[in-house]
C-alpha cells in the first residue's frame, strides 16, 4: 500500500466516525490530520463545499490533495466544490482559498437549528470556527434574559448564538469590520430584533477601556482573542500573558456573570493553564466552574486519532482550550 493510499484510507476511516454529525449541524470537520494520520492536512465541510487546508510547505501534499478531491466530488454526497487553502504560502489568495472543483460555493451553514452566514474565502480560515461549537450550544442554553459582550468577535458565532439564545443585548467587537459584517448577516438571517445587537469595530484595548471608564456592566464576557497580535494600543499572547486580558474585562462583568475565556496556544499545557485559571480563582471574586470540551470530529476518536497533540491538553481534551468562569463583585457579594 502507497502512503497516498494508506492516508486516503484514514480518511476514509475518519469519516465514517462522523456520520451523525449532520444531525446537529452542516458543518464539521471530517478529518483532522494532526491526529489522525496525515499531519499538516485537514478536511472540513461547509454545507455542499469541502475546505482542505494544508498547513506545511505548500504543495507537499498534492498528490494526496489530487486524489482526495477527485474521490470527494465522486463519492462524498452531495459535495458540489472543493477550496483548497495553503495556510503557509506567500500568495495570500492561496492563504485564504482557492477553488480547485465545481464552483457553487456554501454561502451559510446550519447548526443546533441556528442559521450562520459564511465566506469560506475571506480569510485563511473559513470564516467559521469548528472547535467553538459546544460553546455555541452552551450559550443558546444560557443566554436568557442576559447583556453579553463578545470580543474578538471575529465573524461573531458566539453572539449569534447568545442572540438566538434571547440575550437582551448582544455587542460585538473586533478590530476588522469586514468580519463584523458577516455576524450581522449571521444575525439578520435568525430575524433576531436589530434592537439587541451592536457591532463596534476598533481595537480591544480600546474599546474595553472606554466601556470601563463608563462603568458598563455585561451578563456575559467572551475573550476568544488570536494567539497572538499587536497594535498601537497594546499586545496579545496568550502563550504568555493571557492573565493581561482576563484583567481588561474583570471589571465589565456583573455580580454573578459569566467569563468565558477561549486560550488556544498550541504549546500551552491544559495543566499550565488550569494553574493560571486557578490562581486567579483564589480571589472570592471569580470561581472557576465548567470546561466546554471541543467536539470530537476536531480531535478525532478513540478509534481514529494516531497521533496526540504536542503538548498535553488535559483536563481539556484539545489544545483549544474553554473555560466558563463565574464573576462576584465586591460591591454585591455578602
Amino acid at each position: 500500500m502507497t502512503a497516498d493510499t494508506e492516508i486516503l484510507q484514514h480518511i476514509k476511516h475518519a469519516i465514517v466516525q462522523r456520520k451523525f454529525i449532520a444531525d446537529k449541524t452542516t458543518a464539521y470537520r471530517l478529518f483532522n490530520g494532526f491526529y489522525e494520520g496525515c499531519p499538516g492536512l485537514a478536511i472540513d465541510r461547509y454545507e455542499e463545499t469541502l475546505v482542505i487546508l494544508e498547513h506545511g510547505s505548500p504543495g507537499e501534499n498534492h498528490e494526496i490533495i489530487e486524489k482526495i478531491s477527485h474521490w470527494a466530488m465522486e463519492s462524498l454526497e452531495n459535495i458540489t466544490s472543493l477550496i483548497l487553502k495553503q495556510r503557509q504560502s506567500s500568495d495570500s489568495r492561496l492563504v485564504n482559498g482557492i477553488l480547485i472543483e465545481g464552483s457553487k460555493i456554501c454561502q451559510s451553514i446550519v447548526e443546533f437549528n441556528v442559521k450562520y452566514a459564511v465566506d469560506l474565502q475571506i480569510n485563511q480560515d473559513a470564516s467559521f470556527y469548528l472547535d467553538t461549537r459546544n460553546l455555541r450550544r452552551w450559550l443558546l442554553d444560557h443566554s436568557e434574559g442576559l447583556r453579553v459582550l463578545n470580543t474578538f468577535a471575529y465573524t461573531g458565532s458566539l453572539g449569534v448564538a447568545a442572540g438566538v439564545g434571547n440575550a437582551s443585548m448582544v455587542v460585538q467587537t473586533d478590530l476588522n469590520k469586514n468580519f463584523l459584517d458577516i455576524a450581522q448577516k449571521s444575525w439578520d438571517l435568525n430575524n433576531l430584533d436589530p434592537d439587541k445587537s451592536k457591532v463596534i469595530t476598533g481595537d480591544f484595548f480600546r474599546i474595553t477601556g472606554k466601556m470601563r471608564n463608563e462603568a458598563r456592566l455585561f451578563d456575559c464576557v467572551i475573550v476568544d482573542p488570536p494567539y497572538f497580535s499587536t497594535t498601537e494600543a497594546g499586545r496579545i499572547d496568550l502563550q504568555n500573558d493571557f492573565l493581561r486580558l482576563i484583567n481588561k474585562v474583570r471589571p465589565l462583568v456583573a455580580h454573578q456573570g459569566w467569563l468565558i475565556l477561549i486560550n488556544n496556544a498550541l504549546f500551552l499545557s491544559g495543566e499550565a493553564f488550569t494553574q493560571e485559571l486557578n490562581k486567579i480563582c483564589e480571589s472570592p471574586y471569580l470561581s472557576f466552574k465548567k470546561i466546554i470540551p471541543v467536539p470530537q470530529d476536531v480531535t478525532g476518536y478513540p478509534n481514529t486519532i494516531l497521533d496526540a497533540p504536542p503538548v498535553n491538553p488535559a483536563p481539556f481534551n484539545h489544545p483549544t482550550k474553554i473555560a466558563i468562569l463565574q464573576a462576584f463583585r465586591k460591591d454585591k457579594r455578602k
